[in-house]
């Protein structure tokens, strides 16, 4: 996490938590969601706008974390910006050659499982948490497992959340509550 996020949550301990305003999409894609398109219902449905402007996708993505109830979310200064999710909180990027992981946050990580849902997509498994791979990187990852370095484990994706601790939806989580 950024020092100036860390500064800003000392200095306003008590900011009010955001949901719905940020989507995250399949390909890693942030999408802003106004009350308009939130009205127009959840982020599956209706994304908002996509988000262009390098600088801020890194401050996003440098300051992305989840909490102890397995909802991901971005930290601006002192307020917690819950994440929708459309497939998993994380996007893997596997490169050509060495077949490196890298989640579309830019963390590097270390694949422990390879799971395949009921529709093909294919989810690695990580110490950083689940992600569903690139569908540019498909093809690199089906060399990896030609090669044996990873067996898939069919799954259902609707069982992915509860298995792996993310919430998809902390909107949908947080107006239940009420």
């Amino acid at each position: 996490m950024d020092d100036i996020v860390k500064q800003a949550i000392a200095k306003w301990p008590n900011v009010p938590h955001c949901y719905g305003w940020l989507g995250l999409d399949a390909r890693g894609n942030w999408y802003l969601r106004d009350d308009r398109t939130q009205a127009a219902g959840p982020f599956v449905e209706a994304r908002g706008s996509l988000l262009a402007h390098a600088k801020l996708i890194d401050f996003i993505q440098r300051n992305y974390e989840h909490d102890e109830a397995g909802q991901w979310f971005f930290q601006n200064g002192p307020q917690r910006v819950y994440v929708e999710l459309e497939a998993a909180p994380l996007v893997w990027r596997i490169a050509e050659g060495d077949f490196a992981v890298t989640a579309h946050t830019g963390v590097a990580a270390e694949p422990t499982a390879c799971l395949m849902d009921e529709s093909g997509k294919l989810y690695l498994v990580a110490d950083a948490g689940l992600g569903l791979v690139h569908t540019q990187d498909v093809g690199v990852a089906a060399e990896v497992i030609e090669q044996g370095r990873w067996q898939p484990e069919d799954v259902l994706a609707a069982d992915l959340p509860t298995r792996f601790g993310h919430v998809m939806s902390p909107a949908a989580m947080h107006s239940s509550r009420k």
